[in-house]
């Protein structure tokens, strides 16, 4: 019980060093990531309006029929293509990329590095 506790201390103090530092504009919203075990999210943030301009995760059909299970690298790749894809349509090229406590390993490299061969800039 103690261990998860602390666990989650530091897993707050590393988001909070990440936010401290980037911040969502107009023209460069915040691409934020939140990673369970059996699924991946992704929101695009303007933070000067304090507005969620859209946000996808592994959990919509469009990648549940391609993909079985989201919690995995596969799934993540599929996330940012769409990702990329429908952010384009919104007209939103540049991002601010927050990672939040996780490490840019796995999963998260592989929808980050999916959503620039789609055509996002971070």
């Amino acid at each position: 019980m103690e261990h998860q506790k602390l666990q989650t201390i530091r897993h707050k103090k590393r988001h909070e060093r990440v936010r401290d530092k980037l911040s969502g504009t107009t023209e460069r919203p915040r691409l934020s990531v939140y990673r369970s075990h059996r699924n991946i999210f992704a929101q695009i943030i303007d933070d000067t309006k304090n507005k969620t301009l859209f946000s996808y995760s592994t959990q919509h059909k469009e990648i549940k029929q391609k993909a079985t299970y989201g919690g995995n690298i596969k799934a993540a790749q599929m996330l940012g293509e769409i990702l990329a894809q429908k952010a384009k349509e919104k007209g939103i090229t540049k991002v601010a990329f927050d990672k939040g406590p996780y490490s840019y390993h796995g999963r998260i490299k592989a929808l980050v590095e999916s959503a620039r061969k789609g055509g996002m800039e971070f």
